[in-house]
């Protein structure tokens, strides 16, 4: 009879764990993902932190967390997680064991390779009993977000012809009168307003003279990168690792003047990410701010062709209404572009082409 009465306790206490870990197991425990930083450069290393916390006296036998990120991001370590690799996305894979009214922070050193913007959605938790006679999952909503800027070119390595603004920005500069700054007086021209004369300079030189104005300089550059690889290219990239150092050449040539205190803007026949069907395009601006919002948009340019570079130009030509520095960042030259070069110049601007990794392609 002993050994019967065993069996029977064996049997009731796993029928009631089964019902305690399947009922009250998940209850009051949760669990967050997030990385130790919102924004970072490719090449840097930061930290994703994952929290489990189990608000109750019940313990958590085992917890499986499972989730896809992009292979983009590299892990430094397989300690207490396991990655499965695929060509474009990573299913990782963390287990836990928690007992109750405890909390257990993870964290795992990431290496951010390549620029993008990397999301984090849901993850799946899969829980069970101390036997394994009972498992079950939920999905967890996560909103998590890291963008990962382009790592600036070294500037060494951009050649830019040398009447370009690279190098003396004072070569390249509009030069504009500045009403509102005086720096003297001079002899009246023919053709100088009343509204300038100094009345009390005449009256004390005997001749007609006028408020000198002095001059200012107003930087503009407009960035326009081309994501097509090819001539005749359609929707596809074939060498997707050409445009991204094109991409580092934007970064650097826009961190570049920002730093001399040129307004920029930037525009690309690519998209972002959000806005599958329009070109992206960044208004001028200028500051720190505005070079951290050219940086966050760089980040989430898709390498897809949304319209052609010809016409991306021709389009935009007709929203410049003053006189700009314009670099083109394209893997080729083609007639099309050339043409829409031709047309830039013709109103005002001047252009620049730089191309990418200092290849010229050939192009009909």
């Amino acid at each position: 009879m002993g050994i019967h009465w065993y069996i029977l306790s064996a049997l009731f206490v796993i029928l009631v764990q089964r019902y305690l870990f399947r009922y009250f197991g998940m209850r009051g425990v949760t669990y967050s993902r997030t990385f130790s930083v919102a924004t970072c450069f490719e090449g840097d290393r930061i930290e994703m932190v994952e929290r489990l916390t189990n608000r109750k006296f019940v313990p958590v036998p085992w917890l499986r967390v499972e989730s896809l990120l992009h292979t983009g991001l590299k892990f430094e370590s397989d300690t207490n997680f396991a990655v499965s690799h695929g060509q474009f996305y990573q299913n990782h894979r963390s287990l836990f064991s928690l007992m109750g009214n405890k909390q257990l922070k993870r964290r795992h050193t990431v290496l951010a390779a390549s620029r993008g913007c990397y999301r984090l959605t849901s993850a799946s938790l899969t829980f069970g009993d101390l036997f394994g006679m009972f498992s079950s999952w939920r999905s967890v909503p996560l909103e998590v977000e890291l963008l990962v800027y382009p790592q600036p070119a070294d500037r060494s390595l951009i050649q830019l012809p040398s009447r370009s603004w690279q190098g003396d920005i004072a070569v390249r500069r509009w030069i504009v009168e500045d009403p509102f700054y005086i720096s003297g007086v001079r002899e009246y021209r023919p053709g100088d307003s009343f509204k300038m004369i100094n009345w009390s300079a005449t009256a004390r030189t005997g001749s007609m003279q006028v408020h000198r104005r002095d001059y200012t300089a107003d930087y503009r550059l407009i960035v326009l990168l081309n994501v097509e690889d090819h001539a005749g290219m359609w929707e596809a990239v074939n060498n997707p690792a050409l445009i991204e150092e094109g991409i580092r050449y934007a970064a650097a040539i826009l961190q570049y003047a920002t730093e001399q205190g040129v307004e920029t803007a930037f525009a690309s026949n690519g998209h972002e990410l959000d806005h599958p069907e329009t070109v992206m395009k960044v208004e001028r601006g200028s500051g720190s701010e505005h070079l951290t919002h050219l940086y966050g948009q760089l980040a989430k340019l898709v390498i897809v062709r949304t319209q052609p570079f010809d016409a991306m130009v021709d389009q935009l030509r007709s929203e410049w209404e003053e006189r700009c520095d314009v670099v083109i960042i394209s893997a080729f030259m083609s007639d099309p572009i050339e043409r829409e070069m031709a047309k830039l110049r013709n109103d005002g601007h001047s252009v620049d082409w730089l191309p990418i990794a200092g290849v010229e392609v050939a192009a009909g």
